[in-house]
C-alpha cells in the first residue's frame, strides 16, 4: 500500500511545487510507483508534468463527487485547474469534508508505492484534505528571514490535522528550498531552522537556479538539463526514503546507481 506524502509550505514561491515534480521524478527513476496528485488551484504541477489544459475529470470532480479518482489519473499524474478554486467552496458545506480526498485514494493506494501530494500555499481546506489523507508531511521553506515563522504556521496545521482527523500523520521535516548557501542569510536560516527543529530539518538544502524555470519550459526534468543541480534531488530523495523506513531499502539501492556530476 502506498505511502501518501502531503507536500507543503506557508506561501508560494519556496520551490514546493518543483520540489514535487522532481521528488516523482527520482522515485520513479529508483524503480518506484509514483502517482503525483495537484491540488493546487494553479495547476502548476500539472503544466510540470505536460498534462492536456483539457484533460478531465481533474480532481475538482473528484473532490466534488463527480467522478473516481481512478478516472482523474492521466499518465499517473491527477490534474488540477481553476475550477478546484470553485470546487473548494462546494465543499464548505459537505459533512465529512476534511476526508474526501483521503477515501478517493482509498481505492488506489494498492497501485503505488507513493503518492505525493502537492497542497496549495495557503492553510485552508484544500491542505486540510491533503494532510487528512497523507501519511507523512513534507514542508518546503524558502532560505529566507521569515522561514521560521512559516513553519511554524504550516506545524499548527499539522497539529490541528493530527489531533481532529489523522492521529497517524507523521512530519517527516522541513526541507530549506531556494537557497543559496554561499550567503550568510541562508547560512543563517538553515541554523535558525536546525536550533529550532534538529534532526526534522534536512541535511540536504536546493541550491537556487533559474535552471529550474529553463527546464520545467522545456518540458525536460532538471536530471537532465543540469545534472549537477539533480544531484540536490538524489540526495533529498536518499533522505526521505531513509525516513521513510526499512520498506524503501530497495529504492535507495537503485539511487546510489543513479549518477551525477558532482556540483561545482
Amino acid at each position: 500500500m502506498a505511502q501518501t506524502i502531503a507536500v507543503l509550505s506557508q506561501k508560494g514561491g519556496t520551490g514546493k511545487t518543483t520540489a514535487v515534480r522532481t521528488l516523482a521524478d527520482v522515485l520513479r527513476r529508483c524503480g518506484l510507483r509514483v502517482l503525483a496528485v495537484d491540488l493546487d488551484p494553479q495547476g502548476n504541477l500539472s503544466d510540470y508534468f505536460d498534462v492536456a489544459p483539457e484533460a478531465a475529470p481533474t480532481i475538482a470532480e473528484v473532490l466534488t463527487g463527480r467522478a473516481d479518482l481512478e478516472d482523474a489519473i492521466h499518465d499517473d499524474v491527477v490534474p488540477a485547474a481553476l475550477s478546484l478554486a470553485e470546487a473548494e467552496l462546494q465543499l464548505a458545506g459537505k459533512m465529512g469534508r476534511e476526508l474526501i480526498l483521503k477515501r478517493a485514494l482509498k481505492k488506489v493506494r494498492d497501485a503505488y508505492d507513493v503518492i505525493l501530494v502537492d497542497c496549495p500555499p495557503a492553510l485552508g481546506l484544500l491542505t486540510v484534505n491533503g494532510l487528512v489523507a497523507a501519511d507523512y508531511a513534507l514542508i518546503s521553506a524558502e532560505a529566507q528571514h521569515f522561514a521560521l515563522q512559516g513553519v511554524v504556521q504550516v506545524l499548527g496545521m499539522l497539529e490541528i490535522a493530527n489531533e481532529l482527523h489523522n492521529d497517524d500523520l507523521v512530519w517527516l521535516g522541513v526541507v530549506l528550498n531556494i537557497a543559496d548557501m554561499r550567503t550568510t542569510h541562508s547560512r543563517d536560516t538553515y541554523a535558525t531552522l536546525k536550533q529550532e527543529y534538529g534532526e526534522k530539518v534536512f541535511e540536504t538544502t536546493i541550491r537556487a537556479s533559474i535552471a529550474y524555470a529553463e527546464s520545467a519550459e522545456r518540458g525536460v526534468s532538471i536530471l537532465d538539463y543540469r545534472p549537477d543541480l539533480g544531484a540536490d534531488y538524489l540526495a533529498l530523495t536518499d533522505e526521505l526514503l531513509r525516513r521513510l523506513g526499512p520498506d524503501f531499502a530497495p529504492g535507495r539501492r537503485k539511487l546510489k546507481r543513479l549518477s551525477a556530476p558532482a556540483a561545482d
